[in-house]
C-alpha cells in the first residue's frame, strides 16, 4: 500500500475502534456503572483508547504488509457490582461496541452513495477519489469489526453475549474458558479459519448496506 493509502486505512481503523470502546463506556454508564466514565474512557479521544500494540504497531504493520487487518484498543473496564441486573446489562454493554461499528457502516454505505454525486475535483486538488477511497476502507473495517467482534471467543464482544444468555452454571463454566481464549483465537487465525467464520456474514452485511450495482460503480472511481 502507498503511504498515504496507509494513513487513511490507519485513520479508520482508529475511529473504527474509538466509537467501538466509547460505546461500550456510554453503555455501562447509562446502565449505572461509572466506572469507565470516572476514567476518561467516556470519549471521542483516541487517545484513551489506544493499546500501542493493538492499535498502532499490529495494524500498521498489516497494512503495510498487506496482510489481514489485526487490532484492538484498551478494554473498557465494567464493575459489576453497580449494574442493577449484572448479566442482561452485561450483555448490552457487549453489545454497544459491534451496534456501534454496524451504524459507523451504515453512514459510511450512506455517504458512498453520495459521493459519485460530488464534483471529481475542486479546481486542481482531487476531492472525490481519496473520500471514496476512506469512506469504502471505514465501511469494510466496520463491518469487519462488528463481525470479528461477535465471534463466541473470549475476550471478544460475542463471548460475553454468550456468557449472559446461558443458564447461571453453564455461564460459569463458560467462564472458565477465558484465559484460554486468546490462544483460541491466535489458533483460529492462523489457521485461517475466523477468515471462514468472519467472510460469509460480512459479504452478505455488505451486500446490503451496499448493493452490487453501486460498489461496480464505485470501483469504476476509484
Amino acid at each position: 500500500m502507498e503511504i498515504g493509502s496507509i494513513v487513511l486505512a490507519f485513520i479508520g481503523l482508529l475511529l473504527a475502534l474509538t466509537v467501538h470502546e466509547a460505546a461500550h463506556a456510554w453503555a455501562a454508564s447509562r446502565l449505572g456503572d461509572p466506572t469507565a466514565r470516572l476514567q476518561g474512557r467516556l470519549s471521542l479521544n483516541p487517545v484513551v483508547h489506544i493499546d500501542p500494540i493493538g492499535t498502532v504497531m499490529l495494524p500498521l504493520l498489516a497494512f503495510a504488509m498487506n496482510a489481514p487487518i489485526i487490532g484492538w484498543a484498551k478494554p473498557v473496564p465494567v464493575d459489576g457490582r453497580y449494574l442493577k441486573h449484572f448479566r442482561r446489562d452485561f450483555m448490552w454493554i457487549a453489545l454497544a461496541g459491534p451496534a456501534s461499528n454496524l451504524l459507523l457502516a451504515m453512514l459510511a454505505s450512506l455517504l458512498l452513495r453520495a459521493l459519485p454525486l460530488l464534483p471529481a475535483s475542486v479546481g486542481a486538488i482531487s476531492v472525490v477519489e481519496p473520500l471514496l477511497q476512506f469512506a469504502y476502507g471505514f465501511f469494510r473495517v466496520n463491518i469487519l469489526l462488528a463481525m470479528f467482534n461477535m465471534i463466541p471467543v473470549p475476550p471478544l464482544d460475542g463471548s460475553n453475549v454468550v456468557a449472559a444468555l446461558l443458564p447461571p452454571r453453564l455461564a460459569h463454566q463458560w467462564d472458565q474458558v477465558r484465559p484460554y481464549g486468546i490462544f483460541v483465537l491466535y489458533g483460529l487465525m492462523l489457521t485461517g479459519i475466523l477468515g471462514m467464520l468472519i467472510s460469509p456474514p460480512s459479504a452478505l452485511l455488505q451486500e446490503l448496506l451496499l448493493p452490487r450495482a453501486v460498489l461496480l460503480r464505485l470501483v469504476q472511481l476509484l
